[in-house]
């Protein structure tokens, strides 16, 4: 099963970072209040961001938790493909 580590942003504009195994249906569960804490607070979101697979969910956590360290403007050059 592959992992995508996703971003999505909120009506106000924050960026939230996870992983699943299908960001499209995260999206879903974060928009019906089925989703993350933040997720109820400042839904709806959108889908703005999913990675290349990973091969486990390990591997994705590891990306997730690098990009969580990343200042706004980096997550954005790597939502813009200028960053990988």
């Amino acid at each position: 099963m592959n992992w995508f580590v996703y971003i999505a942003e909120s009506k106000f504009g924050h960026y939230y970072t996870g992983i699943t195994t299908d960001p499209s249906q995260r999206i879903i569960k974060h928009n019906t209040g089925r989703g993350s804490q933040m997720g109820k607070q400042q839904g709806p979101f959108e889908l703005i961001y999913a990675s290349r697979p990973f091969p486990n969910k390990s591997e994705a956590r590891k990306r997730e938790i690098q990009i969580k360290g990343w200042t706004r403007d980096k997550k954005r050059k790597l939502i813009l493909g200028e960053w990988v």
